[in-house]
């Protein structure tokens, strides 16, 4: 019988750990990565022009450029400007925001990317996906996965403490995620990678799991192993089914319907993980990852990211149409408005306040 293989799509270096940035040069030196030095960086006007001033000296090949935002035109003019030099890689230095506009710069070019991240927002870091502001509101574009990942410790404490909760919360919203999967596969016969289902879950688990706190370095290693785990998650399944499902609808429902007042991306993921591990009947799993949740800081009702009852009994009822096609509990159970108003009522009496 032969042996049967596939190739992973999937960094060819990940460094998490305290101090990681002081030797960005050296990975970048790697023959893999850069074999002249010459490097385009994209950063922010904020924290990584502080990392500028920082990371300059040990980078003499290195062309900077300022990202305006994240929005599709900052992303095409940025790879419009990297068009003009003559680069071995994009870096994209700073949040999800920054590294997203690199991806999908560094695809239009035609370069590898690397990651090198200044906070633990959300998943996006390590995934074949650049999410970007756009004209109809907010689009997922097909990119390469990062050459590399760098994640400094260090820097990442630093940040507002508001990016590493987010950063849970849409970690921990992969156990509903894989859930959805499997109840689609039940119901729908849609194939569920066994992989990557395995690679989502597992990295939500670890998070769940540690004892730790934001503070702490073990847990921040942790947390960004699973975020760098679920992006490779999603590139193993082709799609962000690993990492998406019933909770991001409701995240997006958010944003659509509200995004003027829309909290972070991992607070409503968490959110709609912790209702929709609740509207599956998974009643003590909700609860704990709600009591995990709010250890953290994180919101569990909707009044704590300032949402009425009746706002997110809307937010509830229009989550399928933002996706369509894809299939989750909200899907099976299409609920009308009157039993999504009783299932949340339910909800908020069962993991108390």
């Amino acid at each position: 019988m032969p042996v049967l293989t596939r190739l992973i799509p999937s960094p060819v270096v990940v460094d998490i750990r305290p101090g990681a940035l002081d030797d960005l040069a050296a990975v970048l030196a790697d023959q893999r990565i850069s074999h002249s030095g010459k490097l385009a960086v994209a950063i922010s006007g904020g924290s990584g022009a502080k990392l500028r001033d920082r990371l300059a000296p040990a980078l003499p090949g290195a062309d900077w450029f300022e990202v305006g935002g994240g929005t599709l035109d900052d992303a095409i003019k940025l790879g419009d400007a990297m068009k003009k030099g003559r680069y071995d890689a994009v870096v994209g230095l700073g949040g999800g925001k920054i590294i997203d506009c690199a991806k999908f710069a560094a695809a239009r070019i035609g370069l590898p990317l690397v990651a090198v991240a200044t906070n633990l927002s959300h998943d996006g870091l390590c995934s074949p996906v650049a999410t970007l502001d756009n004209d109809a509101g907010r689009g997922s574009y097909g990119v390469p996965n990062p050459i590399a990942v760098v994640i400094d410790l260090d820097v990442i404490r630093e940040a507002p403490v508001r990016f590493v909760r987010s950063g849970i919360g849409d970690a921990l919203s992969n156990i509903s995620a894989v859930r959805d999967w499997e109840l689609a596969n039940r119901e729908k016969g849609e194939q569920i990678d066994g992989l990557a289902a395995a690679m989502a879950r597992q990295a939500g688990e670890a998070v769940l799991r540690h004892p730790g706190g934001v503070g702490d370095d073990a847990f921040l290693q942790v947390l960004a192993e699973g975020l760098v785990l679920t992006g490779i998650s999603m590139s193993v399944a082709g799609d962000s089914r690993p990492a998406s499902g019933a909770c991001h609808e409701i995240n997006h429902a958010f944003d659509l319907l509200f995004p003027k007042r829309a909290a972070s991306h991992g607070e409503q993921c968490g959110l709609g993980a912790v209702f929709a591990m609740h509207l599956r009947g998974a009643r003590e799993e909700s609860a704990y990852m709600a009591e995990v949740l709010r250890r953290h800081g994180l919101p569990v009702l909707p009044e704590e990211i300032g949402f009425t009852p009746d706002e997110f009994v809307q937010v509830v009822e229009f989550a399928p149409t933002t996706r369509p096609g894809r299939f989750t509990i909200l899907e099976h159970l299409a609920l009308s408005t009157d039993q999504i108003r009783d299932a949340y009522a339910d909800y908020a009496k069962a993991i108390g306040s």
